[in-house]
């Protein structure tokens, strides 16, 4: 039987996963600078080796709400880092805990009608513990408009990063 790894983890008490393979690394919440103007998604940007990274809010993107005490949480946030799709860059995606990577047979999946979530971002469902676990993907999180939005906020970041850039 096939099995997969998945990356589980917690957006305001939604638990969500993405595969294994879509996961750069997990980093822990670093210190975002933000322009004027950003759509409310984008988090802000994080300097990774010379690289502009844009960070996006799943919490903003599926419209769900966080406590009111919630701001000491924000240290204990992880950044995902997905993987360059083209030529647009690494993604970063900022959720409130990694909580397992988990390794799930694939008929315990069950599947998810594209036509029943936005843009299909919901490949299928799995239980893990007593918990119902959406399975995302990472292509499909933002729509294509909204990929192209984030590309050219990121080729904007990565050119004010670039000026101040030391020469070696």
């Amino acid at each position: 039987m096939a099995s997969l790894q998945i990356i589980i983890f917690d957006v305001c008490g939604t638990a969500c996963a993405l595969h294994r393979s879509a996961v750069r690394e997990f980093l822990p919440l670093p210190r975002l600078w933000r322009p004027p103007v950003l759509p409310r998604p984008v988090a802000g940007f994080f300097n990774l080796a010379g690289d502009a990274v844009p960070v996006l809010r799943l919490d903003v993107l599926f419209g769900l709400q966080k406590g009111e005490d919630e701001a000491e949480s924000d240290l204990y946030r992880h950044l995902i880092l997905i993987g360059a799709s083209g030529s647009t860059g690494p993604n970063a995606l900022l959720v409130d805990r990694v909580l397992d990577v988990a390794t799930v047979n694939a008929t315990q999946l069950s599947d998810v009608h594209q036509a029943e979530t936005l843009n299909g971002c919901i490949e299928a469902e799995v239980t893990w513990g007593d918990r119902l676990v959406h399975l995302l993907s990472a292509e499909r999180i933002l729509l294509a408009e909204e990929q192209q939005a984030l590309a050219e906020l990121g080729r904007q970041a990565q050119n004010r990063l670039d000026e101040w850039a030391v020469p070696a």
